[in-house]
């Protein structure tokens, strides 16, 4: 999908808009098994219901005192000591392993509630009590598709993914980087900051989201990692909201090119990248997928034969983009698609065929010699 063609189309209209609240799909038993069989089902001390005892909130503000989606949960001192020892273990679990010999020096300093979110996230913050430095996790409510979408992020992308479940509970790491819209506000038009590299990086973040269906993929729906490099700096966008994998109905919606919030990213993209420059970029973007999926194709084999049959989305919304893939690719193809599952697995087949070709060749080759 090209950017040249769309300067004058960088929003989606009413109808583009998400589910203003998302269905939550529970983990079937395939779905369980596969889980189990890779090392994310384990034994929890502490599930999501648990967390949901306190007594009362504090709404939360951020650094420049603006109220945010997040509330200070405050539970009981017994309740407290409970759910302290269980979160410093599951993040022991998330961290060594489960090696429990460092969570002497762990403690949990706050639990935060976010009302916002479909999944009725808490945000864990733990404390290393010799230094003061802290980390975060969350626990949230598990949903087929956003476990879908974690699973894809870790095979397809160049990030991993560290996610556990435990029943009807997933904690999830926290994934680190300046937040999407505080970026464009506050970095984009730094003098430091380098647009053609960070141009380079959005167009691949587009071409990534849109191969593997990931949606909603608006400023606050993603991170900017920064990285000193030998001259300047490098960019990496990275997902931190999975709810939408293949879940929506139109096409557009799995393109973050055309999000109104992202409009200043893609203005900067199309100032400073030509037509040439971008098709390479996505080029490179897709034959970084097509190893990743020769590298772990049984595992995303065993993965898309779940999803496949796998009620993840909605009838209306299944056809709706089965309607509009067959016209953007100009087949019929996806006529014959019966699930959600089945949509990404052509389409991922569709925009890496070609290269997927070329690295079948070549292990040929080598074979032959």
């Amino acid at each position: 999908m090209g950017f040249m063609e769309n300067k004058n189309n960088v929003d989606l209209n009413e109808d583009g808009k998400p589910s203003k609240k998302k269905i939550l799909y529970s983990v079937g038993k395939s779905l369980h098994t596969y889980l189990k069989h890779h090392g994310r089902e384990v034994s929890l001390p502490i599930l999501h219901k648990d967390l949901l005892n306190f007594t009362w909130s504090i709404p939360m503000k951020d650094k420049d005192g603006n109220y945010t989606h997040w509330e200070k949960a405050i539970y009981d001192k017994r309740d407290w000591d409970y759910l302290r020892e269980g979160l410093v273990k599951i993040y022991a679990v998330l961290k060594t392993e489960g090696d429990l010999s460092f969570i002497n020096h762990l403690d949990v300093e706050r639990i935060d509630y976010c009302t916002f979110g479909n999944s009725l996230p808490f945000r864990i913050r733990i404390i290393n009590k010799f230094n003061a430095n802290y980390d975060h996790y969350y626990i949230k409510l598990t949903d087929a598709s956003r476990i879908y979408g974690l699973e894809l992020e870790h095979i397809l992308s160049p990030n991993r993914i560290t996610f556990f479940t435990h029943g009807n509970t997933l904690v999830e790491e926290h994934i680190p980087g300046i937040p999407g819209d505080v970026f464009i506000e506050t970095m984009l038009n730094n003098p430091e900051t380098n647009k053609t590299r960070l141009a380079k990086e959005f167009v691949k973040f587009n071409e990534r989201c849109f191969v593997r269906l990931l949606g909603d993929m608006r400023s606050y729906n993603f991170v900017v990692n920064v990285t000193p490099d030998i001259e300047g700096y490098q960019y990496r966008f990275r997902a931190i909201d999975f709810d939408q994998e293949c879940y929506e109905g139109r096409k557009n919606f799995y393109l973050p090119q055309f999000f109104k919030e992202n409009n200043k990213l893609v203005q900067m993209t199309l100032q400073q990248l030509n037509k040439e420059s971008i098709e390479q970029y996505q080029a490179e973007e897709k034959s970084s997928m097509a190893f990743r999926v020769a590298a772990s194709r049984f595992r995303l084999m065993d993965l898309f034969n779940i999803m496949s049959k796998d009620t993840i989305s909605l009838p209306e919304k299944r056809d709706q983009l089965k309607h509009e893939l067959n016209s953007h690719f100009k087949i019929k193809g996806f006529n014959r698609c019966h699930s959600m599952g089945q949509i990404v697995k052509l389409h991922l087949k569709l925009m890496l065929k070609d290269n997927l070709k070329l690295i079948q060749e070549k292990t040929k080759r080598l074979k032959g010699k």
